[in-house]
């Protein structure tokens, strides 16, 4: 989505809606050629503005039961996959982190996509969160994204 206007309620819209990106009008040529290739690619990217902003709202919400009724079609293992999205993990790091193999990781990414109606990894992450299963700084604290070692 690209868009003159900084709201709050445009940006969790968009997001909701299944938007990949999200840049402002504003965003010099190099970053919107930059973010079409992202997106393009099958990622997901938002403008530094929003993303420190909706991680300032989401660290204002308490952390929620992940029993949230959006769950309740996921089996044990994938809401854990799930939340190990939502920490920054790649596929092969969930592997590691659930002793399972990359290709189960998959497996799981693909049924969580589909029983949740979720286009990509940005919409996993926007549900993680608004479900309870992770809450801003979980990464730092169970070995996600912040503990990496170094490559």
């Amino acid at each position: 989505m690209l868009t003159t206007f900084n709201l709050d309620e445009y940006i969790y819209q968009a997001l909701r809606i299944g938007a990949s990106g999200f840049l402002l009008k504003a965003a010099p040529a190099a970053e919107l050629l930059n973010a079409v290739r992202v997106v393009a690619a099958g990622d997901a990217l938002l403008a530094p503005p929003v993303t420190r902003r909706l991680i300032e709202r989401f660290s204002e919400f308490r952390r929620r039961p992940a029993s949230s009724p959006v769950l309740d079609p996921l089996t044990p293992r994938e809401p854990k996959c799930s939340a190990s999205i939502a920490r920054g993990l790649s596929n092969a790091e969930i592997s590691q982190q659930l002793m399972i193999a990359e290709q189960t990781t998959k497996t799981h990414i693909g049924r969580i996509f589909t029983k949740l109606n979720l286009r990509d990894r940005a919409q996993a992450v926007v549900t993680a969160y608004e479900a309870g299963l992770v809450t801003p700084g979980d990464h730092r604290r169970e070995g996600g994204h912040g503990a990496r070692p170094p490559s």
